[in-house]
């Protein structure tokens, strides 16, 4: 994952047109969730990747195109689960505010 910068992952070194991106941030009660997983499950709902949020609460996945579930898993809140749709090109930009 990469490092977070002020207003989001930064994209430097990233070639978006050949890339399909899902990231975003996870928050409770409007500020960042540090150390909460974020996973990359298939649309058969088949685990494929996990990453751990930043200090700053952001994750990336670099995933294939089509639909995906995020779930995600934090101390002290549910599972939340957001579906995606990842594209070549775009970056799905997704915000997962916690319980």
């Amino acid at each position: 994952m990469c490092g977070a910068t002020t207003g989001g992952l930064s994209l430097a070194g990233v070639d978006v047109a050949k890339e399909a991106i899902i990231q975003g941030q996870v928050t409770r009660s409007g500020e960042p969730v540090s150390g909460a997983y974020v996973r990359l499950l298939d649309k058969t709902g088949e685990f494929t990747a996990e990453v751990p949020t930043s200090a700053t609460g952001h994750f990336r996945f670099f995933a294939g195109d089509g639909q995906w579930t995020l779930r995600t898993l934090a101390p002290r809140a549910e599972v939340t689960d957001r579906q995606v749709v990842a594209q070549t090109g775009e970056i799905a930009e997704i915000e997962i505010a916690l319980a």
